[in-house]
């Protein structure tokens, strides 16, 4: 049974449609990785699943529960969260402020502050440091101890390698694949299409706000991605 059943979705910013009829689904414990060029609607999927904005049709399911028009708070409260694109680390709290800001809603569940700094020991070295005297990757390792500490069924990543080294990349999705392995299931949005599909399960992606390829990246060609993606 699919953890997030997504149908027919569609969102809008004021008068402009940003996606028109999306379906998805991530079964548990998979990665599911959503792919496209700028402005295919990418994190605006996302954002609609976390309620941070509305939809203007189409049906959303988390656990087979109807969740559709619910607000991002009520949707922690339900196991799905959102690492937004940019970190949006609170500039006037520490580190672990920060991550104790994730836990707010009290879910039970495995992950907590020692869990979470057992997989970025940099965060229990600098907790008392504001958080906004990280580096960028590690900005990226605070906003992903964040979700965490809410315990999700379901975490929404969105552009997880952006502006990143490498280095740090590489490591990023070592720690994502580690927590799917766990059993939270993933949806994950990327311009970095190597790095993604080498640990997705599953693939979606979006041209124009619609779904221009879905299926499992290993029975895709590098010719049918680059159709789906550019539009040749």
């Amino acid at each position: 049974m699919s953890l997030l059943a997504v149908r027919d979705l569609s969102a809008r910013y004021g008068d402009f449609q940003a996606l028109f009829g999306v379906s998805l689904e991530a079964a548990e414990g998979e990665l599911v990785a959503v792919i496209g060029a700028n402005g295919a609607g990418k994190s605006t999927l996302l954002r609609a699943l976390a309620g941070a904005i509305p939809s203007s049709r189409g049906a959303v399911e988390l656990g087979g529960r109807s969740v559709s028009g619910l607000p991002a708070e009520t949707l922690v409260g339900l196991g799905m969260v959102l690492v937004p694109e940019g970190r949006k680390i609170f500039p006037s709290l520490t580190v672990e402020e920060n991550l104790q800001v994730g836990a707010y809603r009290g879910r039970p569940g495995p992950w907590t502050l020692e869990r979470v700094h057992a997989l970025f020991p940099v965060l229990r070295e600098r907790r008392a440091e504001p958080g906004t005297n990280l580096s960028g990757g590690e900005q990226q390792m605070l906003a992903i101890g964040r979700g965490l500490m809410a315990n999700p069924r379901l975490l929404l990543v969105d552009e997880i390698s952006l502006g990143l080294a490498p280095l740090v990349i590489r490591r990023l999705y070592e720690v994502l694949d580690a927590i799917r392995a766990e059993g939270t299931t993933l949806v994950v949005v990327e311009q970095d299409v190597s790095q993604v599909l080498a640990v997705a399960q599953r693939v979606y992606c979006l041209r124009k706000g619609a779904v221009s390829l879905e299926g499992v990246p290993a029975q895709l060609g590098r010719a049918q991605i680059a159709a789906a993606y550019f539009g040749t």
